[in-house]
């Protein structure tokens, strides 16, 4: 008796992540909020998503595990494995009916259970959404110009880009973005991704200097090699499949990196940090950056990878400085405020620089201490 009320309990906590989940697409994606709202009502009457979510229900809310479950879904669609749920999912061409989705969907989710709880189980969410290189360039722009003048030169420093949980790389090249803000176009206006950044004010930065990016790298628990056509479909199950803008960016991104190709190695944060970390170069801003990764990391993880960072920043110098630049969700009252922060080193400088939709874009610039 008391492990089957344990097992109920369970199930109950899934079926409230889910609903969480749904919740935090309210207003953006109306399919994907009917669907984890649906699958939650089915994981509390012991339905398919119950099996599907096997060997999950402990997963931390950090996981997303609603999500994951979506993602999934979305990647069977792609694949062309479930055509009566295909009709919903613009991604394919389809247009939603929402009152009909988890009736078209149940006859997948049956037939596919044990490939959808094996995905469920073998991945973690992964957009690596290149709208968030908006707010990485200007972010940019404003510590290569804050480091030179506590360094006292007047050009902006050159840029070594590290970025932890990176992966496929897609923002890894902000440099080779465009930026389309009303008359102009920052960064590269040939690109083959221009975003729209959707700013309300500026970076407090001069951008008519060019960001100068001399050096990249990246590392993630599961790198996404975007050059194959798995790590393409595992990209782009994870986008909404209803946020069309959205898709269409990614698969400009898609595009750029193939001209483009930046290696994304498979570590932990802490050591691979550690390791990058241990030279300097003279004359070059070290960023470390990282965007909607931090739930991920273990509480060790975390640990050890403020240690790395606090023994590099103790080390830089005003010709080799450092710098911190993060993308990162904060929870407020009844949602989450996505903010981007820049400490740098030894300048003592520390920025909450403005704040934004987690997917980078639009975004705020709003300058206060970063406490």
């Amino acid at each position: 008796m008391t492990g089957g009320g344990a097992a109920i309990s369970v199930d109950v906590v899934l079926a409230e992540l889910f609903a969480a989940a749904a919740h935090a697409c309210r207003d953006r994606s109306p399919l994907t909020q009917r669907l984890l709202t649906d699958a939650a009502e089915d994981l509390r009457q012991g339905g398919v998503t119950t099996k599907i979510m096997a060997g999950s229900e402990r997963d931390r809310e950090g996981t997303v595990p609603g999500l994951r479950f979506a993602g999934a879904v979305h990647r069977l669609v792609l694949e062309g494995r479930a055509p009566g749920l295909a009709k919903h999912y613009p991604s394919v061409g389809g247009q939603p009916n929402l009152p009909t989705l988890w009736e078209d969907a149940l006859p997948a989710l049956n037939e596919h259970a044990d490939a959808l709880r094996q995905r469920v189980l073998a991945t973690v969410v992964q957009t690596n959404e290149p709208g968030r290189s908006a707010p990485l360039y200007g972010g940019l722009m404003v510590a290569a110009q804050e480091a030179a003048k506590a360094a006292g030169r007047q050009v902006p420093f050159c840029v070594r880009l590290l970025e932890v949980g990176a992966s496929g790389g897609l923002n890894l090249r902000p440099h080779h973005v465009g930026y389309r803000l009303e008359d102009t176009v920052l960064g590269d206006p040939d690109s083959l991704l221009v975003l729209d950044p959707e700013w309300t004010g500026r970076p407090p930065a001069d951008l008519g200097h060019r960001l100068r990016v001399v050096g990249r790298a990246g590392c993630d628990l599961n790198p996404v090699d975007v050059s194959t056509e798995d790590g393409r479909l595992h990209l782009s199950s994870f986008v909404w499949a209803d946020q069309l803008g959205r898709w269409n960016r990614l698969r400009d991104a898609l595009d750029l990196a193939a001209t483009d190709p930046v290696k994304v190695d498979r570590s932990a944060g802490p050591e691979w940090l550690a390791n990058q970390l241990a030279r300097a170069e003279r004359d070059v801003l070290t960023v470390v950056w990282h965007s909607v990764v931090w739930q991920y990391v273990s509480p060790a993880d975390r640990a050890m990878g403020r240690a790395v960072l606090a023994d590099a920043a103790a080390k830089a110098t005003p010709t080799s400085p450092l710098a911190l630049l993060v993308f990162e969700p904060r929870r407020t009252d009844d949602d989450y405020r996505f903010e981007l922060l820049l400490k740098l080193w030894p300048a003592g400088i520390s920025l909450n620089l403005g704040h934004g939709a987690g997917h980078g874009t639009p975004f705020t610039w709003d300058v206060t201490p970063w406490e």
